[in-house]
């Protein structure tokens, strides 16, 4: 028996002097004090967690009667491995599979743990700016892989494996793939950060430095699939997104976009009828947003024409193009009603007649 234990050998010398019987008696007892601990801790811990708001603790709760108990039943197991007259090298492999069992039994809960607290921090009000409900999953597998190579460390740690050139052969294996694999690591650290800054989201519209504009459908690790106006589908790569400039149509306080109607008038047009006009259509055409109101601003005096620009807001950016034409074609018939002129580029051509050679040559 281990000498931080000793007020053991008077229960256990209750069942005479047989090792094999003592640590029989030793399991048992563990198997009701395990018992006996879960029952009390985790009903001390509900009588604390029911004061407050939040379910965190009643969920960590939940997930504490399993290693509580083995922890106690495995420490009864070692106790009674110390209590049976075994030869060096099984009790050795015995201590060693008992620890290996903690371990497992830990890195479990260290596990499940983690992806409560991902979740709860999620959903909070007052979250960080990087632990959203979208990279939950991306933490969460964060997470998994650190307690994983712990777990891992410790493993060896028990069974006598040389964890130092293990991990400087790693190291080197490590170097060789990074260089192997440059691309793909840039494009995944780009997706984590991605992931991290948002600067868009699934359903979003964004347009590319290249002119291309879609709907994004995936945020991944590697890459971000953009389904365009053609449904066609383009895959681009985190690292060039992360180094290029994105606009995000969906992007800002609400997801309305604002689309401007170039219209060009003759010289000697009434500019204020040309405005009512241009409200008048905007105003009689149901999909466009009555808040912000749409509005009309004189641009410039062009070469052919007096240039202005109705400004409304659609709902949605996927309306732009449709709405667009529409105004478009309500504006070009309004105005060959009531003979309002769109002007177009002239050009006067003046013919000079050009003497011969033979008459430049006359006296």
């Amino acid at each position: 028996m281990p000498e931080s234990l000793p007020y053991l050998e008077p229960f256990l010398a209750l069942f005479g002097q047989n090792p094999r019987l003592q640590a029989v008696v030793l399991v048992a007892a563990a198997l009701v004090v395990g018992k006996l601990t879960d029952w009390a801790i985790t009903r001390w811990i509900l009588a604390w967690t029911r004061k407050t708001k939040t379910d965190l603790d009643d969920r960590f709760v939940d997930l504490l009667h399993r290693p509580l108990f083995w922890s106690v039943v495995l420490l009864g197991s070692w106790l009674a491995v110390h209590r049976l007259a075994l030869t060096p090298g099984v009790a050795n492999l015995c201590e060693r599979l008992l620890q290996t069992a903690a371990i497992l039994v830990w890195v479990g809960f260290g596990l499940r743990a983690c992806g409560i607290l991902l979740e709860v921090l999620s959903k909070l009000e007052r979250r960080s700016a990087i632990i959203e409900p979208r990279t939950v999953a991306l933490f969460d597998n964060l997470m998994r892989i650190v307690l994983a190579c712990a777990g891992v460390y410790f493993l060896f740690l028990t069974w006598g494996i040389d964890v130092g050139a293990l991990i400087a052969s790693l190291g080197i294996a490590g170097i060789a793939v990074g260089f192997a694999a440059k691309d793909t690591l840039a494009n995944l650290f780009a997706g984590i950060f991605i992931l991290a800054d948002a600067p868009y989201e699934v359903g979003d519209f964004i347009v590319l430095d290249s002119g291309e504009r879609g709907r994004v459908t995936q945020v991944g690790l590697r890459s971000t699939r953009l389904l365009t106006r053609d449904d066609v589908e383009v895959t681009i790569p985190n690292a060039v997104i992360g180094n290029s400039k994105i606009v995000n149509e969906s992007g800002g306080p609400w997801e309305k976009e604002r689309i401007r109607v170039a219209v060009s008038v003759a010289y000697g047009t009434d500019i204020d009828w040309v405005e009512r006009i241009l409200l008048e259509i905007a105003a009689t055409h149901e999909e466009l947003c009555r808040e912000p109101a749409p509005r009309v601003r004189f641009r410039t005096f062009g070469a052919s024409g007096l240039d202005f620009e109705l400004l409304v807001w659609v709902n949605e950016p996927v309306l732009r193009g449709r709405l667009l034409h529409e105004m478009n074609r309500e504006i070009y018939k309004r105005f060959q009603r009531d003979g309002i002129e769109i002007p177009f580029p002239k050009r006067d051509v003046y013919l000079h007649p050009v003497k011969s050679e033979v008459e430049s040559k006359e006296p």
